[in-house]
């Protein structure tokens, strides 16, 4: 069984437009249109199971539409998270809605959010997700839309962990995107999940490898970040990656469906 825990999914109606907006920022071509449909013809030639899709909230406005939109993804392939912006001063009432409405975690991204990661507004959020159970999923490292002002440093998140003690929190980009030595020097072996977007391929085999045993495999999630990599070609490398078939197996799913409460 294979899981993607770093995807995205955009309404029908907007996802050609959001996508061509996208990808001149990060001057990559998409994989999918950006659409639910073609997220599962991907997953489907990649051998992925379900993938967990991660909204970006850009504006409070947008807080009510994005989680009506990610209500018809509470099962079978695609799993979306709900989305929440900082500025949201009702957001005990959003995280609490979307727990009542059974969606398993949020999706937090301080570049698109304009805010640092250690802005005591997330640590609100994050402390009152984690009261409810819920999966906080956060960018972090390097965005191409500011790429010399990262808004979620190793060191913020460490902050974030030390202060609030987050039950379910997952640093996408392997803790922080071209961030990785400084993730080794802070992060490693914290309470605190990794993912592997956009990050196979690009950081070095053998300190992945390092990351992966030194942090404990048990935390690390398989996540493609598509539409801007390709879950075919992430699953690939996976599979011939120097690590067990048993570190395989929990990246790949285990992990997520402890993290997720779905039985196998």
């Amino acid at each position: 069984m294979i899981i993607d825990f770093h995807t995205h999914i955009f309404p029908e109606k907007i996802a050609g437009r959001t996508l061509d907006y996208l990808k001149e920022i990060c001057q990559t071509e998409p994989y999918t249109d950006g659409t639910a449909k073609d997220l599962i013809r991907s997953q489907k030639e990649a051998g992925v199971d379900i993938s967990v899709a991660l909204p970006a909230v850009t504006k409070p406005s947008q807080v009510d539409s994005i989680n009506r939109f990610v209500l018809d993804f509470q099962e079978g392939p695609i799993l979306s998270f709900g989305g929440i912006h900082p500025a949201c001063e009702n957001y005990k009432e959003i995280l609490k809605g979307i727990k009542d409405a059974g969606i398993r975690g949020i999706k937090l991204h301080p570049d698109y959010q304009d805010t640092y990661f250690n802005d005591i507004r997330y640590k609100r959020i994050i402390s009152y997700a984690s009261e409810l159970g819920l999966i906080v999923s956060v960018h972090a490292g390097q965005d191409p839309k500011c790429p010399d002002d990262i808004h979620c440093t190793p060191r913020m998140a460490l902050e974030v962990i030390r202060e609030v003690q987050p039950q379910k929190l997952v640093l996408a980009h392997f803790g922080g995107n071209q961030c990785w030595n400084e993730v080794e020097e802070y992060l490693v072996g914290e309470k605190v999940y990794f993912d592997t977007a956009v990050v196979l391929g690009v950081i070095p085999e053998e300190q992945f490898v390092r990351m992966v045993r030194n942090h404990g495999v048990e935390k690390i999630l398989f996540g493609t970040d598509s539409p801007w990599a390709g879950q075919k070609e992430f699953v690939d490398y996976m599979k011939q990656c120097p690590l067990t078939e048993e570190e395989k197996e929990r990246i790949f799913s285990q992990n997520a469906l402890e993290l997720l409460g779905i039985s196998k």
